[in-house]
């Protein structure tokens, strides 16, 4: 192409040979705040044990990250849009590890639960820094597929590798080790993003939405706790009900003020664009079904099977495999050539129909015959369809709302798993019930009912994940209608005039 674009340019590291390199600091930072999102699920019983937790406080060990993390998530982005990217993801990185440090040394559940909350503030300043970072460091269409091919890969693989991390080092150190292991990447990530990372200045001479931030993160926050409670609570308990009641109208009124703020919190353009809204319905809904997924087959494989906390990990690995072909070797190749949703659709419906397969698992299902084939085609699904929807939804974003946008992608993530994980638990632990107090008629087969009940009430609510897919593929068919990247002009620039 001759001639050059007037205007901003699309990123001052395009020609910067080390760009690779600050995609590997990117990476690690994220698959940093991707693993705590699971690696503390294998060490809760032991954490449980040594710090005297009781039953019903130790969710709080998990609800408190998320809560913190997908109802500040909004507040992160548009902060890293005021003062910077770099700096934004800087401070995100040190905090993260200081909290993670707190949480390891911590001799009572109330400072362990600090440190967790603590952890989701700082993920939330670090995550769409990150995002946002590697969408303005990468604005060629082949090179942004294949980055967005690596960075999809831990989004979608992060979480089944928590779980090895976490049963590795519970089996043979301790569970501290879950929260300090954050602390070396963090450092190593510091260190590169200081030496590899760059970024426009901050735009200084905006303000804060003051009133969007409580209104919006007070409701993403209502909304996470109220499905956080659903839990423990039930559906129709009256805290639960009164949440929900006020997530909708502080939601609501975060819509209706973001259409007469000054300088909004989110600029409703951002989600008015279909693609990029199909994308985060698309993304929501994926992530309801695998969180839902992740919780059923941990406690299925070591309750029901057996398996120790280190073997339910490697039973995820051929999932973590199988993502990272579809999203490296599939997604990242053909998205060039390929419109999103021709990925999106197939990655859905392959995912669907691994989650059919885990429907007809019983008490003595074989892995390697009955798990094995599911894990591989939900594997293949999220990976085709995770890396077109992170490269989609953060494509054309002026440089400025780059922030808050890929925060609003990392929050319809959170706030999907949040959901799946309170919706499908529900679900699951009614139908159980159910199906024991209906089949427990004689009493030397208590054992063998409730393990049957359990089964049965994971395969309902895998059935339940299974319809929840096949939603979000006809979301994705419906709403993406962009077409390949290559045929767009190049992301993160504003409208370009050629010139002579």
């Amino acid at each position: 192409m001759s001639g050059t674009w007037s205007g901003e340019p699309a990123a001052p590291t395009d020609a910067d040979p080390r760009r690779w390199w600050g995609l590997v600091v990117i990476a690690l930072a994220q698959l940093m705040v991707v693993l705590d999102a699971t690696i503390v699920n294998i060490a809760l019983p032991s954490a449980q044990r040594d710090l005297g937790m009781s039953d019903g406080n130790r969710q709080w060990v998990i609800t408190a990250y998320t809560l913190a993390f997908g109802g500040l998530l909004l507040l992160g982005g548009r902060v890293a849009d005021l003062v910077g990217r770099k700096r934004t993801f800087v401070v995100g990185l040190i905090g993260f590890a200081a909290a993670s440090a707190f949480g390891g040394a911590a001799t009572t559940p109330a400072m362990l639960f600090g440190a967790r909350a603590l952890q989701g503030v700082f993920a939330a300043l670090l995550a769409p820094s990150a995002l946002s970072l590697l969408s303005t460091t990468f604005s060629d269409p082949r090179e942004r597929a294949k980055a967005f091919g690596i960075y999809g890969t831990l989004a979608a693989s992060g979480a089944a590798a928590g779980f090895i991390v976490g049963g590795v080092l519970t089996e043979y150190l301790n569970w501290r080790w879950c929260l300090y292991v954050n602390i070396p990447f963090a450092v190593a990530a510091v260190i590169g993003a200081c030496t590899l990372l760059h970024d426009r200045p901050g735009h200084g001479d905006a303000r804060l939405d003051v009133p969007g931030v409580l209104l919006g993160c007070g409701g993403l926050v209502a909304l996470v706790y109220g499905f956080g409670e659903a839990q423990p609570r039930g559906w129709s308990d009256p805290l639960v009900l009164a949440l929900f009641a006020v997530a909708v109208v502080l939601l609501t009124a975060f819509v209706w003020w973001q259409t007469r703020a000054p300088m909004p919190l989110l600029p409703l353009h951002i989600i008015r664009d279909r693609n990029r809204a199909g994308c985060m319905v698309t993304m929501m809904l994926a992530v309801i079904g695998m969180f839902g997924m992740f919780l059923f087959m941990t406690y299925y494989l070591q309750v029901v099977l057996a398996y120790s906390p280190l073997m339910t990990g490697l039973a995820f690995l051929p999932m973590t495999a199988s993502i990272l072909t579809g999203s490296t070797q599939i997604s990242a190749r053909l998205l060039p050539r390929v419109g999103p949703r021709m990925l999106m659709v197939p990655g859905m419906l392959l995912a669907s129909g691994g989650m059919v397969i885990l429907t007809q698992m019983t008490v003595d299902s074989a892995y390697a015959s009955e798990i094995l084939p599911a894990l591989i085609l939900m594997g293949l699904g999220m990976g085709l369809t995770f890396m077109p929807v992170f490269s989609t939804a953060t494509a054309g974003v002026a440089p400025r709302d780059s922030g808050v946008t890929s925060a609003t992608v990392n929050t319809s993530q959170q706030i999907g798993g949040s959901i799946g994980t309170a919706l499908l638990n529900t679900i699951a632990t009614g139908t159980s019930a159910s199906y024991i107090a209906s089949h427990l008629t004689d009493p030397t087969r208590r054992a063998q009912v409730v393990r049957e009940g359990i089964v049965h009430g994971y395969t309902v609510a895998i059935w339940v994940a299974a319809g929840i897919m096949l939603l979000a593929a006809l979301a994705a068919g419906l709403m993406v209608t962009a077409k390949a990247p290559k045929h767009d002009a190049p992301a993160d620039d504003p409208v370009p005039e050629p010139v002579a």
